[in-house]
Order: structure tokens, then C-alpha cells, then sequence
């Protein structure tokens, strides 16, 4: 059985949050709480696997809890809005539900939370870096490290080349390269971040990815060395 704390201010979202919890016969309910300020002295005080979290709660937002809550920290969140999605997805959280939660949509939401607890924690710490959330008009889509090929700075945008096609987002490559915490991606110049493992060749400070030359600076030289299987 999987421990969850359940977060809402409201008597009756409780209520049915419980109800619904009890039908899935996976999850064992550990305690409610009505605001974030008593949610984060009982997840202190007993971590449980999980923590239902409303979002628009008074006081503090269940997302501003979630900020001063351990990375480790699964949550569900759940709330009468769509707007919060974006900042949802930019802090890892395992599903975003939209009331009025279904038994359907719960199990699903559950069924993510089980295999990450499946895994060992340093998979569940690497976890995340294994794909990022790009915004493509008004949907987040999942990019996975393994089809980047290598992302290009572009003014206030970033091109991300994957060996399909190009994906343009409004951020910059120092944001992108704060977000990304993943030993398969590296930069190598002030304008690129590149696949280590997608290098054809090296030749006069230059990466070859598909016949595409990529500048390395000098500054990065070493470190590209360092980190490639060279005999």
C-alpha cells in the first residue's frame, strides 16, 4: 500500500478525495490536512509516499509548498484550473489532476507514482533527467534526452535539433543549461550544448553531428576530452 496525505482546504474535496482513494485499494490514507502550514509540519514530521495537494489554498498555494518541500516529495496535485500546468510540470510533479477527480484519472496518476517507487532512489533522482517539457503553443511536450542532438542559441530563443526536426522555445541556452543536470548533454560553446553521444567526429576544435560542424571553444576543449571514451 502506498502512504498519501491528502491537502485541501476544502471540507467536501477532502471528503471525496477519501471516498475515491478507498475504491482504488491501492492507497492507505496517513492523514487530511485544511493548509499548507499543517501539511508541511505533518510531511516533516511523517513523510508518507504521496501528498494529494490542492493548489489554490489560502495562505500558501499548495505550489509554493511544494518549493520548500524536499525534491524527493511526490505529489498529485489537484485544483478546479488548468492554469497552473506549466509551473506544475517545471517542478517535477508526478500528475496534475483537474477536479472534479475521477477514479480513472486517479488510478492512472497512481500507477506513475508506483513505478517510480519501484525503482532505487538513485533512479528516481535521475529520474527527471531523462526527458524535459517544452511549451509548443498551448501544450507541454515531453522531449526525451536521448533524441536531442543538440540545442543552438537563437537571440531570446533556443533550437533544439533532434534527428526529426527542429523545436524553437522562447528561453535561453544558460536556462537550458540550468535545467539539464544530465551527463548525455554538454556545452561546448556560448551558442551550443551538445549530444556527447551523438558525435560523429572531432577534428580542429569542431564536433561533427550528422555532417553538421559544431564550434567547440577553447575553454571547453578539456573538459569535451575528459568526458568522451577516448583510447
Amino acid at each position: 500500500m502506498i502512504t498519501c496525505l491528502i491537502v485541501d482546504d476544502n471540507d467536501l474535496s477532502r471528503l471525496t478525495l477519501r471516498q475515491l482513494v478507498l475504491q482504488t485499494g491501492r492507497l492507505q490514507v496517513t492523514g487530511e490536512c485544511k493548509d499548507a502550514i499543517e501539511a508541511h509540519r505533518n510531511i516533516t514530521a511523517n513523510p508518507p509516499d504521496l501528498v494529494l495537494l490542492d493548489i489554490e489554498m489560502p495562505g500558501m498555494t499548495g505550489i509554493e509548498l511544494l518549493k520548500i518541500l524536499p525534491k524527493k516529495t511526490l505529489a498529485i496535485l489537484t485544483t478546479s484550473k488548468k492554469d497552473y500546468a506549466v509551473e506544475a510540470f517545471d517542478l517535477n510533479v508526478v500528475d496534475y489532476l483537474v477536479k472534479p477527480v475521477n477514479l480513472s484519472r486517479l488510478m492512472q496518476a497512481i500507477d506513475k507514482v508506483q513505478d517510480i517507487l519501484s525503482r532505487d532512489e538513485e533512479e528516481i533522482t535521475a529520474a527527471p533527467d531523462d526527458y524535459l517539457f517544452i511549451r509548443d503553443n498551448n501544450m507541454l511536450k515531453k522531449l526525451r534526452l536521448e533524441e536531442i542532438l543538440w540545442i543552438e542559441a537563437m537571440g531570446d530563443y533556443v533550437k533544439i535539433r533532434t534527428e526529426s526536426q527542429w523545436h524553437i522555445v522562447h528561453t535561453t541556452l544558460k536556462a537550458v543549461e540550468e535545467k539539464l543536470k544530465s551527463v548525455r548533454l554538454m556545452r561546448v560553446h556560448r551558442s551550443y550544448i551538445i549530444s556527447l553521444d551523438k558525435i560523429d567526429s572531432i577534428e580542429d576544435g569542431v564536433v561533427n553531428i550528422i555532417n553538421t560542424p559544431i564550434p567547440v571553444a577553447e575553454s571547453y576543449r578539456s573538459k569535451l576530452i575528459q568526458k568522451i571514451k577516448l583510447l
